[in-house]
């Protein structure tokens, strides 16, 4: 039976720790809460070394600290702190103790400083909502404005609960397309990195045979040569041109301007555009649906949501169809005006207006087309993949074919 190394905090707000036997995770959780502790971490132990000292599994989505990037609070340590924070206040426990309780278990530096700079904030008679809003850079303003409709309705536990809820989802939606595209990456970067030690290094030593020989070569072969010779003789300038380009076009997405008329291109593209407007429109659909299941008005979610969305067109078209709610024209019209957001999601939304069940339709929509990403990015990769691996053989086979056809040319055998 697997052992379980856990931290837990008593009804008194002691904090417990410990290693314990489990048949899971949730089994463990659950034995803490039968005892009267507030489980907060829980981490299977998978091994014990030579000098007694206990090897942890990190959970999923618990990433190992950086050297490089361990100054900076990222989103899934903020996700972390904010399921444990909800854990701790459901459980009774005062706002300040929770903090508290927190800087304690804070494993990075930034961590425990945000923690403490809210902290001090909080006893300095802030409410959290305020504590939080000067670090704009951590939390973003749906994630303050959900905490302060928490604290308007009296039940911030259970709001950061959700928006706990909220990120994991959204979260998940983001891994599930960068895990789908690491495969395409490596094998473009493989690919890549092939045609390239073959035509700098391997076609050029071909030329001194080809001279001596005094035959005229094939048209193919010349050209072969002739871009093996320039990239040996010139590589350092045609990489320092790549590096210009890309550090052009992150500029380029950096601008305001260039970044719209990208994201324009980005949704025509045949395979892009229908996965950008998919992402778009599951986080849309499932932000709005938290921000109105914890008692944010429609109209003020559409404001907070228009800060939110990651492509400008999608940015532009939330801040049209909050302008015409306004105006006493509802959402599902403005939406379908906008030609931004898919039908199916347009009419799911007319539905919700129409029953009063806005914010259940929301997540729906959300759970509709996350499911559309999934299989999107199942589809693209089931097209992307052969053709990498086809274009590849096809240009290599092509550069070979080429000094091949050239040396039995020299040899006088036929092919």
């Amino acid at each position: 039976m697997p052992m379980f190394q856990y931290k837990a905090v008593s009804s008194a707000g002691e904090m417990k720790e410990g290693v314990m036997e489990g048949t899971s995770h949730a089994g463990v959780i659950a034995h803490l809460q039968s005892t009267g502790l507030i489980p907060i971490r829980a981490t299977e132990v998978t091994a014990v070394t030579s000098g007694g000292a206990m090897a942890i599994a990190r959970q999923p989505g618990e990433k190992k600290p950086s050297l490089f990037f361990a100054a900076r609070v990222s989103q899934d340590d903020l996700g972390i702190l904010t399921r444990e924070l909800a854990t701790l206040l459901k459980a009774g426990l005062p706002l300040d103790r929770s903090m508290e309780i927190l800087i304690g278990l804070a494993e990075k530096p930034a961590v425990a400083e945000l923690l403490v700079a809210i902290r001090n904030d909080v006893r300095g008679g802030a409410a959290l909502s305020k504590a939080l809003d000067p670090h704009r850079d951590v939390f973003t303003r749906f994630y303050v404005n959900m905490v302060k409709a928490g604290e308007v309705g009296g039940a911030l536990g259970n709001v950061l609960m959700r928006l706990a809820d909220h990120m994991e989802r959204s979260k998940t939606l983001r891994d599930n397309v960068v895990s789908a595209l690491i495969y395409p990456a490596i094998l473009f970067v493989v690919a890549v990195a092939s045609v390239l030690i073959l035509v700098i290094f391997v076609v050029p030593q071909f030329r001194q045979i080809f001279e001596q020989s005094g035959k005229a070569l094939p048209f193919a072969t010349n050209v072969v040569l002739t871009v093996g010779i320039f990239m040996r003789a010139y590589w350092p300038i045609m990489f320092a041109g790549v590096a210009l380009v890309i550090w052009r076009l992150i500029r380029s997405l950096g601008d305001p301007v260039s970044r719209a008329k990208w994201d324009v291109r980005f949704l025509r593209w045949p395979i892009m555009g229908k996965l950008v407007t998919k992402v778009e429109m599951a986080r849309f659909a499932r932000s709005l649906a938290t921000l109105l299941q914890n008692g944010v008005p429609l109209l003020a979610g559409l404001s907070i949501l228009k800060e939110t969305m990651g492509n400008v067109v999608f940015r532009d078209a939330v801040e049209v169809v909050a302008r015409d709610l306004k105006e006493g024209r509802g959402m599902a019209k403005p939406m379908n005006e906008a030609n931004v957001f898919p039908k199916l999601a347009v009419q799911m939304i007319a539905v919700g207006e129409e029953t009063g069940k806005l914010d259940e339709m929301l997540f729906q929509v959300a759970d509709v087309y996350d499911r559309e990403v999934a299989a999107a990015v199942k589809r693209a990769l089931a097209l992307i993949e052969p053709v990498m691996i086809i274009g590849l053989a096809l240009l290599i086979g092509g550069i070979i074919m080429s000094l091949l056809v050239a040396l039995f040319d020299l040899m006088d055998l036929p092919l």
